[in-house]
């Protein structure tokens, strides 16, 4: 910001840089998103680096400090103008984008909202498009500076869909198809940089899609998001999974694609991660993706194959939140309906899931969650009332 004297409250604790996500800890502290989580994710001794008090390591406890974040973006739009490049010189580097001229579009980038509003205007993100993402695959087979482009690209995304005047999304699918080989190529080769960014492009991608083009996704695009689901390694983003998850559930609702999902074992996955410790709304992203599979036959049969499927349900149901409860309720509904064999009806009560419905009836939650608890007990209440884990008058008390 050349000679331009930055407010200290701008400038994060960690990272002494001005912050571009300000999140405050609940120690009171302000940080700079991306530090604070890094901070909480290495840290020994998980305390805040200021106040030295505990900090819980979910990113769940962060608040956006939206009022900072305006504040930040107003400064800069009030002294961008000494420092901000001259649209011509951002054509000059389009024209020309090999490796130097993209590392100096990120570093610009990153500098402030002027420039990025600049570098929209002069056709940077289709430029990045058509001749790095697209072309290196579709023509050259290499990528340049893939790590940087992408996050150019998610810089510049907000601006460049309101402006709307580059037309950065085509009809076509050369696009996403090129993002989904970059999944597919540096999954295989574990570089997370890589695979975090184009998985955070790929959600902002398909968000401006519309749903009747959706339907034209390859069985191949839902192999890369669940082979992504299926990673367990500290380097893969707790944003890249979050946005896998946010994919799987913005494409979902189109029968054909719950068909291809089920066929790319998304069931099997979404269960092996509901089974680890998560974070409330990563499990209700899961949980919500169950109940939309279980409503097509393949993907019950999915369901009821897993070992854990039954048990994991029954776990978070009363313990996560009531969005994550009636999509656990609406799965019990679902497979107990047209999959209760003599099987399932015995797992529900070894693994606790009958004793779970029993507890929704006696919990202080919403009447419709109760009713549909009381209806799946009613299914098979001629096995399961002579258990110890359920009351007669849980299943005569309400009569229909």
């Amino acid at each position: 910001m050349g000679e331009t004297e930055i407010p200290q409250f701008f400038v994060c604790p960690i990272s002494l840089q001005i912050m571009k996500e300000p999140v405050t800890t609940i120690t009171g502290i302000t940080y700079n998103r991306e530090s604070i989580e890094h901070w909480l994710l290495t840290s020994k001794n998980c305390t805040c680096p200021i106040t030295k008090q505990p900090l819980p390591r979910s990113s769940e406890f962060l608040t956006p400090n939206h009022t900072l974040q305006r504040l930040i973006q107003s400064w800069h739009s009030t002294n961008s103008a000494s420092s901000k490049t001259d649209k011509s010189k951002f054509e000059k580097l389009v024209k020309n984008l090999d490796q130097a001229a993209i590392e100096k579009l990120h570093v610009l980038a990153l500098e402030d909202e002027g420039n990025r509003t600049c570098m929209v205007e002069a056709g940077v993100a289709k430029a990045i498009i058509q001749k790095v993402i697209i072309k290196s695959f579709f023509k050259q087979g290499k990528t340049i500076c893939l790590e940087e482009a992408l996050r150019i690209l998610r810089l510049l995304w907000p601006l460049a869909i309101s402006n709307n005047k580059n037309n950065i999304v085509d009809d076509n699918f050369d696009l996403v198809n090129s993002l989904t080989l970059i999944l597919q190529l540096h999954i295989d080769n574990k570089n997370f940089k890589v695979i975090n960014e184009a998985m955070l492009v790929l959600k902002l991608v398909l968000e401006v899609k519309s749903s009747n083009s959706l339907l034209n996704l390859h069985v191949e695009f839902f192999r890369e998001i669940v082979k992504l689901l299926s990673i367990r390694n500290k380097e893969l983003s707790k944003q890249a999974i979050k946005s896998a998850l946010h994919v799987l559930l913005q494409t979902c609702p189109l029968g054909r694609n719950r068909m291809k999902m089920v066929e790319a074992e998304a069931v099997t996955e979404l269960i092996d991660l509901a089974l680890e410790r998560q974070e409330k709304n990563q499990t209700e992203l899961i949980f919500m993706l169950l109940a939309d599979l279980c409503s097509c036959a393949d993907g019950r049969a999915q369901f009821v194959r897993h070992a854990g499927g039954i048990a994991v349900v029954s776990k978070r149901t009363l313990r996560v939140s009531s969005t994550t409860d009636d999509r656990a309720l609406q799965i019990f509904c679902l497979i107990s309906k047209y999959c209760g064999t003599n099987e399932f009806v015995q797992e529900m009560l070894r693994v606790g899931g009958v004793s779970k419905l029993c507890m929704v009836m006696q919990a202080d939650c919403a009447s419709y969650l109760k009713e549909k608890a009381r209806g799946v007990l009613r299914l098979h209440s001629n096995v399961w009332n002579n258990s110890p884990c359920i009351q007669v008058y849980l299943l005569t008390r309400h009569q229909r």
